[in-house]
């Protein structure tokens, strides 16, 4: 049985902007700790700063105070293509106008590692038929990626990370616009591949139901405080209790679930 060792931490981390004279703190002394093996949910509400997080821990945006390490090291000691080596992203992005099959996109997955021509080893092209067969798609490679539906693509692009070869992979809002069957099948293949593939899994979403039932430990972000824990003991806590300030909405602990009155 695999041990789980600490991928990413965080010590005394304050997340926000500077913007001219005033610094816009959005969260402060966050301890956070994510380890291999476990699938973790981000969770709050809007403009609450989840992008904000996700952009500070993977080394994209520098904290305003405290410090990320990656392997223990501080992530802003490391070279980006290093980081590349142990960090895989996937954002709501903007794919490139052109012919890419499924398979050249999972490909591109591969880039920290090919030479300068970007001509795929035989170890890359194996990688990229472990990631291609982890999450099923042998049955699209030969399709170009703008033939297939946006749940087939969001797992494409799971495969590419995977193809990357990280020991963590984090994810922003990756269900965004697919109905609740995609929505599960994007979980349910998050919760295989960490436990599975050892990977530390970090993702953010909206979908605080399924996010409870699914992951092994939440992130949740209210205005006041960052909470790091299993889902069981932040229901006990009350957490999801003070996420939203709506008396339309309450959460049910006994249900695990949101009630709207």
């Amino acid at each position: 049985m695999s041990t789980n060792t600490n991928i990413i931490s965080t010590q005394e981390l304050s997340i926000g902007y500077h913007s001219k004279r005033i610094t816009n703190t959005i969260a402060s002394n966050l301890n956070l700790e994510l380890t291999s093996g476990q699938l973790y949910s981000l969770v709050g509400a809007n403009g609450v700063g989840k992008s904000t997080l996700l952009r500070t821990i993977t080394g994209i945006q520098k904290p305003l105070q405290g410090s990320v390490f990656l392997h223990e090291r501080n992530i802003h000691d490391i070279p980006t293509t290093a980081i590349a080596q142990e960090l895989s992203l996937v954002l709501t992005e903007k794919l490139p106008s052109n012919n890419l099959t499924v398979y050249e996109l999972i490909a591109l997955g591969r880039q920290p590692y090919t030479n300068w021509l970007g001509q795929l080893s035989e170890t890359d092209r194996e990688k990229i038929k472990q990631a291609i067969a982890l999450t099923q798609l042998e049955h699209l490679t030969n399709k170009k990626y703008y033939e297939i539906s946006d749940g087939q693509l969001q797992i494409v692009l799971i495969a590419r990370a995977l193809a990357q070869d990280t020991p963590i992979i984090i994810l922003d809002e990756p269900t965004t616009h697919l109905d609740l069957v995609h929505k599960v099948s994007v979980f349910k293949l998050l919760k295989k591949l960490s436990s599975e593939t050892n990977k530390c899994i970090l993702f953010s979403t909206h979908d605080i139901d399924l996010a409870i039932q699914l992951s092994d430990q939440m992130i949740v972000m209210t205005e006041n405080q960052v909470h790091q824990d299993q889902p069981c003991n932040l229901i006990t806590q009350g957490v999801f209790s003070s996420l939203f300030k709506d008396e339309s909405i309450a959460f049910d602990g006994e249900k695990g679930k949101f009630i709207i009155s």
